[in-house]
């Protein structure tokens, strides 16, 4: 899908507050609301926008430990690999995965509520996943920058 202006726009102020009302988003982008709401739509359809959703503070409702962790797998057993892959899509303590270069196969972002919780879910089920050869956990001592909007004004060239 080609992104003009409007739709830079658009996805921006989304960004910014995904709470804006269609009349409000297309005040602040200069459009009238029906094309203002054609366009989102086709950004949802189309994939762009994949949906919605509140940003929690973790620490605040109990989730008070976060750890990156590097996995690696044996790489000669493709099929235990993607059998991992589909597994850690499943697990709600693992936020974000990644398939990374470098000394790690994978790399996982998990939360939980403690050091004990991250123990039990170690040993209880990272360790137990198919072809999982190391396993190095890196804690977060402190957020310097959450999660953040994505640079849009990249793409503006």
């Amino acid at each position: 899908m080609r992104l003009d202006s409007y739709d830079h726009a658009i996805l921006a102020a989304l960004q910014r507050d995904g709470r804006l009302t269609n009349v409000q988003l297309a005040e602040e982008i200069g459009l009238s609301a029906s094309p203002c709401l054609r366009r989102v739509r086709n950004l949802e359809e189309a994939g762009v926008i994949r949906g919605y959703q509140a940003t929690l503070d973790a620490e605040a409702i109990g989730l008070g430990m976060t750890v990156f962790v590097g996995v690696k797998v044996e790489r000669h057993h493709e099929e235990e690999a993607e059998k991992f892959r589909v597994t850690v899509q499943g697990l709600p303590e693992v936020v974000s995965a990644f398939l990374v270069s470098g000394e790690s196969d994978f790399l996982l972002h998990v939360v939980v509520p403690d050091l004990r919780s991250y123990e039990r879910f170690l040993t209880g089920v990272l360790l137990k996943l198919p072809g999982v050869r190391d396993i190095r956990s890196n804690f977060a001592i402190k957020s310097i920058k959450p999660q953040s909007a994505l640079p849009l004004e990249h793409l503006l060239g």
